[in-house]
């Protein structure tokens, strides 16, 4: 039903993968020249304007993926996300900015110095010259149903890389198959990124979260997935395999770390070394995921001293 366009990114993990069926496209990527000009090339081989496109289907709210939605929306293209991600569409400067007020202080806390802390966390301003917000015209759940080409495609959960991922699910040449964005992918581990907690409730546990997605989706069935980046997954379930193993290998080097009680800074450090301030975000959320892991497992103790974070193996 769905094929493949490679669209061009200025992100370090290179192209995405938009995908067109009918007059449906899923992903439209990043909100430059340079992916416009790809994704038209694309739709002429179709025989095919933008105006011609009635829906755009987003995997999940990251620049990469939604960017060029607001050119289809103006153009009187239904947009489609998930309940979750329709507020940070729809407003996504206001996000960014709710996001940078709760981590500069939960990195302090997490014993990064105030200067670093302010500078990891305004780094990600640059993403909105690739994502303008859009309005979302239907907001879907797992179970929602959406008409593609005279086929349907089924929505359903994923958590873990970004708030409101959804995949979609569709049967083509007798396989069962998925578009899951950057939840699984084929020759890359993904790192689900730190998330601020919403109103009054406490810091989602995304990493936990993720590895119990992950569990789920190995058993569902899929013969294969069409992931974000790179190349098709023809063995979903063993990918997946492969991917929890790494996690876990992960979450044993860190409690390794923590024989005295240890920031979770330190715990960046120690497994990256000195890394640059604009991949320190991604390192956070790697320390930070494989401490929630130990902590829900009993196998660490967190305490607060100074008001900053400290980590010890149980």
């Amino acid at each position: 039903m769905f094929r493949r366009v490679s669209l061009p990114t200025p992100f370090q993990v290179g192209p995405v993968n938009s995908y067109l069926a009918g007059r449906t496209i899923v992903d439209p990527g990043p909100d430059s020249e340079e992916a416009w000009s790809e994704l038209l090339t694309a739709l002429e081989a179709r025989s095919l304007a933008p105006d011609d496109i009635e829906q755009v289907l987003i995997t999940h709210p990251h620049p990469d993926h939604f960017g060029l939605a607001h050119r289809f929306g103006e153009r009187g293209a239904r947009i489609v996300a998930s309940d979750a991600a329709t507020p940070i569409l729809e407003d996504f400067a206001g996000r960014l900015d709710h996001e940078q007020s709760y981590f500069v202080d939960f990195f302090e806390r997490c014993g990064m110095a105030a200067e670093t802390a302010e500078t990891v966390t305004q780094l990600p301003e640059a993403f909105l010259n690739y994502a303008s917000s859009v309005t979302v015209d239907r907001s879907v759940a797992a179970g929602d149903e959406i008409t593609v080409d005279d086929g349907l495609v089924t929505v359903d959960d994923l958590v873990g890389h970004s708030v409101g991922e959804v995949l979609f699910a569709f049967e083509a040449d007798g396989e069962r198959r998925a578009i899951v964005g950057d939840n699984v992918l084929a020759d890359i581990t993904p790192n689900p990124f730190l998330q601020p907690p919403a109103d009054d409730e406490p810091r989602p546990r995304v990493l936990p979260r993720y590895n119990d997605s992950l569990d789920r989706l190995a058993t569902a069935g899929y013969d294969r997935f069409l992931p974000g980046h790179r190349t098709d997954i023809e063995e979903p379930s063993a990918r997946i395999e492969a991917i929890r193993a790494e996690h876990e290998d992960r979450t044993d080097d860190v409690e390794a770390l923590l024989d005295s009680p240890t920031t979770p800074v330190n715990v960046m450090e120690e497994l990256f070394g000195d890394l640059p301030v604009t991949e320190q975000f991604s390192g956070m959320s790697e320390a930070v995921g494989h401490l929630d892991v130990l902590e829900e497992r009993g196998r660490v103790e967190r305490a607060e001293s100074g008001g900053v974070l400290l980590y010890e193996r149980a």
